[in-house]
C-alpha cells in the first residue's frame, strides 16, 4: 500500500475548532484505508474560493518526498475552482478522492467543472435574492442609524469572539506587538500570511482585516462591560 497523506479543508475557524466537517472527512479517510491511518494529516481552514493553501502545499511536498498519494475525502473539499483542480492534477502529484476512488483524469476534470458551476450557481442565486429583497424596500448591510446600544452590543460580541478563540487571541497579540514596533498594517498582513495565520473568516489577511481585528480586540469599552 502506498503512503497516504490526508488533506482536509474546513471553511471556517469555528468548524476547525469544533470538528464540524473535519470529523466527517477523517471518518471517510479511515473508511477508505479500511481502518488504517494516513501517514500524515494536513488541515486547511479556508474558503473554497481561494487558492492560497499553505497546508496543501505542505501535503504535496510530503507526498512527493515519500512517493505517496494525496488522499482527499471529497473532491469539493479540495476546491470548487476548476482551473485549480486541473492544475493540481497536472502537477505530477498522485491524489485520490474517497468519494470517487476510481476516477480517472477525464472524470476528475468533469467533476471539477461541475463543482465550479455549482459554486457559481449558488452565488448567482444569492445575489438575485438580495436584489429582490432590496426591491421590496429592505435595507441591506449595516444601517447607519444603529443606536449606540446596538453598536456597543455588536462590539462586545466581536471582542468576546476574539477572547474566546485562542487562535484569534494569538493573532491579535502578534498584531498589537508588531504595531508597537511601528510595523504598518500592510506589512503586517504579509507577515501574518507568511507565518500561516488565518483571517477570522478564513483565507489570507489583507490590510483592512488586520486593522479591523486589532480595533475589535483593543476597543475601549465602558467600565463593567468586560
Amino acid at each position: 500500500m502506498p503512503a497516504y497523506f490526508a488533506y482536509y479543508r474546513v471553511s471556517t475557524q469555528k468548524q476547525g475548532a469544533s470538528g464540524l466537517g473535519l470529523e466527517a472527512q477523517q471518518a471517510a479517510v479511515v473508511s477508505f484505508l479500511k481502518g488504517g491511518q494516513p501517514q500524515g494529516e494536513y488541515v486547511e481552514v479556508e474558503s473554497g474560493k481561494k487558492n492560497q493553501r499553505p497546508q496543501l502545499l505542505a501535503a504535496m511536498a510530503a507526498v512527493r518526498a515519500a512517493g505517496g498519494v494525496l488522499l482527499i475525502a471529497k473532491l469539493d473539499r479540495l476546491s470548487r475552482n476548476a482551473s485549480f483542480i486541473l492544475t493540481l492534477r497536472d502537477a505530477g502529484v498522485d491524489f485520490v478522492c474517497c468519494d470517487m476512488p476510481d476516477a480517472n483524469t477525464l472524470t476528475v476534470g468533469l467533476f471539477a467543472v461541475l463543482a465550479q458551476h455549482e459554486r457559481e450557481t449558488i452565488s448567482k442565486r444569492t445575489k438575485d435574492a438580495l436584489v429582490a429583497k432590496k426591491a421590496r424596500g429592505a435595507v441591506l448591510g449595516t444601517p447607519a442609524n444603529l443606536t449606540d446600544a446596538a453598536r456597543q452590543q455588536s462590539l462586545l460580541v466581536r471582542r468576546a469572539r476574539i477572547q474566546q478563540d485562542p487562535g484569534l487571541r494569538q493573532t491579535a497579540a502578534f498584531i498589537s506587538s508588531r504595531r508597537a514596533q511601528g510595523v504598518s498594517f500592510r506589512q503586517l498582513a504579509g507577515e501574518l500570511n507568511a507565518l500561516g495565520f488565518t483571517a477570522p473568516r478564513g483565507g489570507t489577511f489583507n490590510q483592512k482585516q488586520v486593522q479591523r481585528l486589532l480595533d475589535h480586540a483593543t476597543a475601549n469599552l465602558p467600565i463593567g462591560t468586560n
